[in-house]
């Protein structure tokens, strides 16, 4: 995520930005709350809450608490009428949905793909929703950007997508045709990048600064880094491709390629062909039903899968345990459905491939967001300069 200027410390905006991305990030806050949080005094909080109340960011209501003596503090939350538009074109389905300030998610919508989404075909797709929705759902709100979460390598600076080789995407100026379609500001990450974003700040990974995060869809297997609280991406924005690594695989069951990558040994079509569901087309399986047909199997063919590919998953995992010691791996999609099944059998793997040392304290657990990491990582892309900057951006 391209990092965002924000005012100077102690200034006026450094101040609205500091409060709207409090009951953003946290929920509805008493000004009372607010007060301690921030350390502003009463009349201070008041009169930059007043502002961001006019400027349409922030709701303020009195609570009602039955049998409380003189007026409680105000509470004060971020406005579920704006909104980011947020977007994960993938090989099977376009996702989109309206997220609120407040991340509430007031409309989303599934688009199984009949054939692989052109960028263009994927921008228009998006102004034609947002249209749809402007006569109902969204008829008063305001849209305040879009985010894009992209499986494959973006140059995060002008929204270009340099290679996302399942939708056969190559130097695509992605957001300025998402900006060209829609008439909205633009922005354009790499879909792992946004949610390992999303859980730090909601989900798996809230309150911990060191995190491994996989994801796992339909294009493969992208990774994203949390190191000391902060996302990192590298030289070039294309840091954490762990699916094109080449896990160590030492049992000869195990291999499903002669040398093939982790996405590759680790596949999302090969649970659905193992459960009988469609990839692609208009019946194309989401995670979900995926979920729920993995779970429920009972077939030893099934379960066998499952097994190989957490195996390999955990040699790759504890590659990179032992390069980047986090505290914390989180695994999203289908991934999350392998390491809900064969949790402990990734946990031992891992202890016994990783050194000693960097596996002390690691935990590995599924995202807590499930469906909606991507989402709510490309909302947080799209709200970025609002949350840097309000009284600029608003």
């Amino acid at each position: 995520m391209p990092s965002q200027p924000s005012p100077a410390p102690g200034t006026r905006a450094h101040n609205l930005s500091r409060i709207l991305r409090v009951v953003h990030e946290d929920g509805a806050r008493s000004r009372a709350a607010l007060t301690e949080q921030t350390g502003l005094n009463r009349s201070t909080i008041a009169d930059l809450v007043g502002e961001l109340v006019r400027r349409g960011l922030v709701d303020e209501r009195i609570p009602d608490v039955a049998g409380r003596v003189g007026r409680p503090s105000p509470v004060v939350s971020a406005s579920a009428r704006v909104v980011a538009i947020a977007v994960n074109p993938e090989v099977d389905a376009i996702e989109i949905a309206a997220v609120g300030l407040d991340r509430s998610i007031l409309v989303r919508e599934r688009l199984p793909n009949r054939d692989t989404p052109t960028p263009e075909a994927v921008a228009e797709t998006i102004a034609g929703r947002v249209t749809a929705w402007r006569d109902g759902p969204l008829a008063d709100v305001r849209i305040e950007a879009v985010g894009v979460a992209v499986p494959g390598l973006v140059r995060t600076s002008d929204g270009v997508v340099r290679n996302a080789p399942h939708l056969e995407w190559a130097d695509v100026p992605l957001a300025d045709l998402v900006r060209a379609a829609t008439g909205t500001p633009t922005f354009v990450d790499n879909d792992a990048t946004l949610g390992a974003i999303a859980e730090h700040r909601y989900g798996a990974g809230r309150g911990i600064d060191d995190i491994v995060y996989l994801n796992g869809g339909a294009s493969g297997i992208g990774g994203g880094l949390i190191i000391q609280g902060r996302a990192v991406a590298g030289v070039g924005g294309y840091a954490g491709e762990f699916g094109q690594n080449r896990p160590r695989i030492s049992a000869d069951g195990d291999r499903r390629t002669g040398d093939g990558v982790l996405e590759a040994e680790v596949s999302r079509r090969l649970l659905l062909d193992a459960v009988g569901l469609d990839a692609v087309g208009p019946h194309a399986a989401d995670d979900e039903t995926l979920d729920a047909e993995l779970s429920a199997s009972t077939s030893d063919a099934v379960s066998e899968e499952i097994t190989r590919q957490a195996h390999v998953l955990a040699s790759a995992l504890a590659n990179a345990v032992n390069v980047l010691n986090p505290s914390l791996v989180v695994l999203g999609g289908f991934l999350a459905t392998i390491a809900d099944l064969r949790s402990e059998q990734i946990a031992a793997d891992v202890g016994a491939l990783a050194m000693s040392e960097s596996v002390e304290g690691l935990e590995i657990r599924p995202a807590d967001l499930g469906v909606d990491r991507l989402l709510i990582g490309a909302a947080e892309l799209a709200f970025a300069g609002l949350l840097a900057d309000p009284g600029e951006r608003s």
